[in-house]
């Protein structure tokens, strides 16, 4: 399974969750300079026509810049947002109609307010947006550490 991961404002290829999708999957995770986002944007867009993933997964940062390529329309396959920020990055983030999506977020997360993601999730269809809220921090370390992360990543991608 191809998973592309857009990784967050203060992580990188070399993070737990880059490193922990690497481990169980066929991961791409491009490095991106996160003081530019409109080029984190075009970059992911580049990787994502190239590798051609099975699953799009962005964290925090990278899940704004994953619902920025929603609106945009350049991409619409299987998709998971983990603790996305779309609302700290776009003016009034949505997604597309009819679309697909799992949002997974911590009900413990002091970065951003699980509020942003219950937004989000009402903008889509209902009955096509999975909101997961989960007893967890930011960086998901609960769901990183007993594998839940990685069967939810395998479950969306199956369906």
């Amino acid at each position: 399974m191809r998973v592309q991961f857009v990784h967050g404002l203060e992580s990188s290829p070399q993070g737990t969750k880059a490193k922990l999708f690497a481990q169980h999957f066929d991961a791409r995770t491009p490095a991106m300079d996160t003081t530019d986002f409109e080029a984190c944007v075009q970059l992911q867009a580049r990787v994502l026509e190239e590798f051609q993933p099975d699953l799009l997964i962005g964290s925090s940062f990278g899940g704004a810049v994953v619902v920025s390529l929603l609106e945009r329309g350049l991409w619409r396959g299987k998709t998971l947002l983990l603790a996305q920020a779309s609302r700290m990055y776009l003016s009034q983030p949505r997604l597309p109609a009819n679309f697909r999506i799992s949002l997974l977020h911590g009900s413990d997360d002091e970065i951003v307010d699980i509020a942003d993601s219950r937004a989000l999730a009402a903008t889509g269809t209902p009955g096509y947006v999975e909101l997961i809220e989960v007893d967890d921090d930011h960086q998901l370390s609960r769901s990183v550490q007993s594998g839940a992360l990685i069967e939810l990543a395998r479950r969306i991608a199956a369906q």
